[in-house]
């Protein structure tokens, strides 16, 4: 019977992975929006920056969950990553801290100073999305820092911002209503097809970089059972696309389901990611268990954690059901 030793790294792998998840797809909106700022009027600005107004801080808890797990329980790891990741790390550190000072600073400096404001907004949400892509491409190639790894670092840095893009696009299908609505089904019609492509060559790139990863997915009859997620992956693209360019669909109130889609999209690609890197948590050097902490540790942990989640993500409904509607003006009298 296997023990704490072997169950508890596990618990603390799918929490981690869990976390990141949900922050791709909340925090992954927001930071959409604030890339698709520029190209909105004056006007439309205020109402896409109360889009997300009631929810961005919330949704960047999950990435601090998430690191937070990676040190308690794989500490080793952690060292690792961060080491390895120093640069662009901070770099989005920057990024993120650039945004929450223009998200307050572009109306209490003024009216002479806001337009500075939502430049810097949108700036600050390129820089961390694009990083972000970065580390995520580094990791998956298992931190080696070689020109493969670079290359598809660099792959993965242009593809995640489309995918923000998009999610950007339609949670603004979910939250306005009138010009600004048509706008975004307008920018979600031009991103789609950037996000197909980056989505085609990550696919086609990813087991090229990595041969643990080609052994997985392309020997039999591992390439049989996993036929599913690529095909469910295609039909999820492809009913956004239908979506996005369907008026009656849009006009009907039904554009929450391009939201969903992409929901189903980046489900897929983390259980695809997880397939791929299971048992490590670095690829290639750590397995889960080699990397975890102590049994006691994280036993200790565990109930912690058994509490804090839940309450996260009963949170996190809540607030998302409180402010939910269409949004107005962003006030701060």
């Amino acid at each position: 019977m296997m023990d704490l030793g072997y169950w508890l790294p596990l618990f603390f792998a799918g929490a981690m992975g869990l976390a990141l998840l949900i922050y791709v797809v909340l925090d992954g909106y927001d930071l959409g929006i604030g890339m698709l700022l520029p190209f909105a009027s004056d006007q439309e600005k205020d109402v896409m920056v109360a889009a997300i107004g009631p929810f961005w801080d919330a949704n960047e808890t999950w990435i601090v969950l998430g690191v937070g797990i990676l040190l308690i329980a794989f500490p080793q790891a952690h060292g690792i990553v961060l080491t390895s990741l120093y640069l662009p790390v901070t770099i989005m550190l920057m990024g993120l801290i650039l945004r929450g000072v223009s998200f307050d600073f572009r109306v209490k400096a003024g009216d002479q100073h806001k337009a500075m404001w939502n430049r810097l907004f949108a700036i600050g949400s390129l820089v961390a999305s694009v990083c972000q892509g970065w580390m995520l491409g580094a990791y998956v190639t298992g931190l080696t820092g070689d020109t493969t790894s670079t290359l598809f670092a660099v792959l993965i840095g242009l593809a995640l911002p489309a995918l923000y893009i998009m999610l950007g696009a339609a949670w603004l299908l979910i939250k306005t209503e009138g010009e600004l609505f048509h706008k975004a089904a307008r920018w979600g019609r031009l991103a789609v097809w950037p996000m197909g492509a980056f989505l085609l060559l990550v696919s086609i790139a990813t087991p090229l970089v990595s041969e643990t990863i080609a052994d997985k997915w392309f020997t039999l009859p591992n390439a049989i059972g996993l036929m599913p997620i690529p095909i469910a992956t295609g039909l999820a693209y492809a009913g956004l696309i239908w979506i996005f360019n369907s008026r009656q669909i849009l006009d009907n109130g039904y554009g929450w389901l391009a939201f969903l889609a992409l929901i189903v999209i980046c489900v897929l690609a983390s259980i695809g990611l997880a397939y791929s890197l299971f048992p490590d948590v670095v690829l290639g050097r750590l397995s889960i268990w080699d990397a975890a902490s102590a049994t006691e540790s994280l036993l200790f942990t565990f109930w912690g954690a058994v509490i804090a989640l839940p309450m996260i993500l009963a949170y996190t409904v809540f607030i998302y059901r409180v402010f939910r509607g269409k949004a107005t003006h962003l006030s701060y009298e």
